[in-house]
């Protein structure tokens, strides 16, 4: 029985298991085991907050992918794939967080029932869910099997975006907009930073234009004044203050799909030096996004934000753009390509990127940033219509 609401139809799944499935071929893999749960929804449909655990998806050569993970989430694969129940595998609750027993010794099992304890198998070493003892696990009950690392085998397949990927994605950037709308129209100086961030994350799920929201793969952040020189601290229950700069990095998301937006606002009168920084940023991604066409590269994008950027007096050449689409916590960042110089991934119609030049002082940051699309032809478009500048109140 398939799934009764699944995100994309039949013939969008055997795309991506094609994609997959070539890549295995041409590094000669007969098994791949996957555990990212954005790359386990993007081959089978599967969601659930269920990646505390070891779970993931079995691909070989031939035959459905196979849904392999906790016994209780069985039931949610059951309600979130596309494939039947013989293509849904549990394992009991004794291997959860049982140091004597591994979820590993499981999946071997499997494995070897499938005839393939002997193979060529892909797993993802540097992955936030698979951990070391998965893999000596793993080593220790297939001894016959060749490991084999297959890190960001997927991810690459993900990174030209469908039209049906593209429409969802639309329609998180409109709730990234009404996010933002909403958090510029409350926000006031003596305003406690967790009931603004209580009003950011209503808007999130109450969603945009009919659609409703998801909850995004990373949490809103919105450090204030010295503290936004760090660009990845959240919020706690300080007020906001006059004189101070607060930028806001938030992503609105529509059934896992992303489309992050940062703006940053100051209560008062701007110093010069955020000012300057401002003209920088603006004319840097305005550069970034003109140069962002079918033919150039993720490093073209990069020198021309930092080219600008030399030009206005700010030297910066750390990355400064990352794919995105469907995603999971802890990040909406698809980790393959870069904008950054020297990167040569080639620019191809839909992909999708979070472009995000910020700068950052000893005392202030300021981010002002755009989710693009790589068109057919021509720079990029901007999936969010907000204006880029420092908001002022």
């Amino acid at each position: 029985m398939t799934a009764p609401d699944l995100p994309f139809d039949r013939p969008e799944y055997n795309r991506r298991l094609r994609l997959v499935r070539a890549e295995m071929e041409a590094r000669e893999l007969d098994l791949l085991f996957i555990e990212d749960p954005s790359n386990m929804a993007w081959l089978t449909g599967y969601d659930g907050w269920s990646f505390y655990v070891h779970q993931g998806v079995i691909v070989r050569r031939t035959g459905n992918p196979i849904w392999w993970g906790r016994a209780m989430d069985a039931a949610g694969a059951r309600r979130t794939v596309w494939m039947g129940e013989e293509c849904i595998a549990g394992y009991d609750d004794s291997h959860v967080q049982n140091p004597s027993k591994h979820a590993m010794e499981d999946l071997a099992a499997r494995i070897h029932d499938l005839g393939l304890s002997a193979a060529r198998i892909g797993v993802e070493m540097d992955n936030y869910y698979f951990s070391a003892r998965a893999f000596l696990t793993l080593q220790r009950d297939l001894p016959n099997a060749v490991l084999v690392d297959a890190t960001g085998l997927v991810n690459w397949q993900r990174l030209v975006k469908s039209p049906a990927e593209i429409t969802f994605m639309r329609r998180a950037a409109a709730i990234s907009e009404h996010m933002v709308d909403g958090w510029l129209d409350r926000a006031e100086p003596g305003m406690a930073k967790n009931d603004l961030v209580a009003g950011i994350l209503s808007d999130a799920v109450r969603g945009a234009d009919g659609h409703w929201g998801d909850y995004a793969a990373i949490v809103p952040m919105l450090p204030s004044g010295a503290d936004a020189a760090a660009p990845h601290l959240t919020w706690n229950g300080a007020a906001l203050q006059p004189d101070e700069a607060t930028f806001f990095e938030l992503s609105g998301c529509y059934r896992r799909y992303h489309a992050p937006l940062s703006r940053t606002l100051y209560f008062g009168t701007p110093p010069d030096e955020m000012r300057r920084a401002e003209a920088a940023v603006v004319a840097g991604l305005e550069a970034g996004i003109a140069a962002a066409r079918p033919g150039a590269t993720a490093g073209d994008v990069a020198a021309a934000l930092f080219d600008t950027f030399a030009a206005h007096g700010i030297e910066k050449d750390s990355r400064c753009g990352y794919p995105v689409g469907l995603s999971y916590p802890p990040d909406w960042g698809e980790r393959t390509a870069s904008f950054r110089r020297g990167d040569g991934t080639v620019l191809e119609p839909g992909m999708t990127f979070h472009f995000m030049p910020g700068v950052w002082s000893d005392s202030w940051g300021l981010e002002i940033t755009e989710t693009i699309l790589i068109r057919e032809d021509g720079p990029a478009e901007a999936l969010c219509d907000r204006p880029r500048a420092l908001f002022v109140k």
